[in-house]
């Protein structure tokens, strides 16, 4: 158990004794041994039970983790008009992937109506029937005349023109555990001890992962040294990480590539947009990093133990643009961007947002400095947070992208 973390109510030491049972039941009935990526899948999406789709709190002061929309809504104002650009080249609709606690769509919604650039329609696809409350309640609240045009999915649609975004959702997909040791694969799975759960490796027995983690180091079976995307003009690709130890340990996200896939081929005109913390390919696998980037977030400690009260914690693990960005491109989808968050939002105009409010005004002016701040600082969320945007049909380019181009990072 991590050290100095806040003590759980009863009740909710209860819930994820009941999703460690159904972990556990599941292990048995696999054989005694789950990937990492089916243990992560359970903790944090079994229906019921799993962080995100049981009712606990989990954005905010009051939850685990405080994500960009909750901080201001400067944020969501400022996407809004990334958004308005792609609908105007594209068609009135707008996607959004786990809304959270609904504030973003708000945020962006009552920006577009000052704008007069309102979607048609704007979905929600979200996995927690709890959340979709919350969400539901923040547009009726806040937004009542627009509760109309928001509508909640429950698979993506066959086929959509508009903008895509989401929002701290790529970290929150489930991974795979690679460990590339005595210049061999193995993945790390997980197994029932006692009460709890530990590790154990296994060798890479799903060809997809083998192919993925041997286009990133090669095991002796392989005589590969490079991997390079299919339109290596856009996307370097992969580079042989000569440099990378014997012993290594990381993440590879299969899930995320099938949600890119998903949603180019369901994309007719348009862009996607992925905001998350994370790096190129070639940071994401520096040879310092050798333990991967696996983090949990219960109640706003990090640690790194992801057995520790399953249920009741968020996992996530940093993105690999590098792979968001070549996979897009292999299912037909253009890089039309990629950047820090910083420079996303100060192109797209936040800071003429922050001067509509009079400096003088302090009770107003001096909250949503702070907040800007904390949005743009590269000590902050400036930095590590990244923005890429896929697109398709698109004729213009995208103003968030004008300046503070990292491509060359992936």
């Amino acid at each position: 158990m991590p050290n100095s973390l806040p003590a759980p109510s009863q009740p909710a030491l209860e819930h994820s004794a009941r999703l460690t049972t159904l972990i556990q039941n599941e292990i048995v009935s696999s054989g005694g041994w789950i990937p990492f990526a089916r243990y992560m899948e359970l903790a944090l999406y079994a229906p019921g039970l799993g962080y995100y789709t049981a009712g606990a709190h989990k954005f905010g002061e009051a939850g685990d983790f405080i994500t960009a929309p909750e901080l201001s809504a400067l944020f969501g104002r400022t996407l809004a008009r990334q958004v308005r650009q792609i609908m105007a080249q594209s068609a009135p609709h707008i996607l959004e992937l786990g809304a959270g606690s609904g504030k973003l769509a708000v945020d962006m919604l009552a920006e577009l109506e000052q704008l007069d650039r309102l979607p048609v329609s704007y979905s929600i696809l979200e996995v927690s029937a709890d959340l979709r409350e919350r969400q539901r309640a923040q547009v009726a609240q806040r937004l009542p005349h627009l509760l109309a045009r928001v509508h909640w999915l429950d698979a993506l649609p066959e086929t959509f023109s508009g903008a895509v975004f989401a929002n701290e959702v790529l970290d929150a997909l489930p991974v795979h555990l690679v460990h590339w040791r005595d210049s061999r694969l193995f993945e790390r799975g997980v197994v029932n001890e006692g009460a709890g759960f530990t590790w154990q490796e296994r060798d890479i027995s799903d060809a997809a992962l083998r192919d993925a983690a041997q286009a990133i180091r090669p095991d002796e079976t392989t005589s590969h040294s490079t991997r390079l995307s299919k339109n290596n003009s856009q996307v370097a690709g992969y580079e042989l990480v000569e440099a990378m130890p014997d012993d290594y340990l990381s993440e590879i996200c299969l899930a995320a590539r099938g949600l890119i896939q998903s949603l180019a081929s369901r994309l007719d005109i348009g862009a996607l947009l992925f905001i998350d913390y994370g790096f190129g390919a070639r940071e994401f696998y520096h040879p310092q990093r050798d333990k991967g980037t696996l983090m949990c977030h219960y109640r706003h400690h990090a640690h790194d133990d992801p057995f520790y009260l399953p249920g009741l914690q968020d996992i996530t693990a940093h993105v690999n643009f590098t792979d968001i960005g070549e996979t897009g491109i292999d299912a037909g989808l253009e890089l039309t961007g990629y950047t820090n968050q910083a420079f996303f939002l100060i192109n797209g105009g936040i800071t003429d947002l922050l001067a509509q409010h009079q400096p003088e005004n302090v009770r107003d002016y001096l909250p949503l400095s702070g907040q800007l701040q904390k949005l743009t600082s590269p000590a902050e969320m400036g930095d590590l947070f990244k923005v890429i945007a896929l697109g398709k049909k698109l004729a213009n380019p995208l103003t968030g992208f004008a300046r503070g181009d990292l491509s060359r990072a992936l």
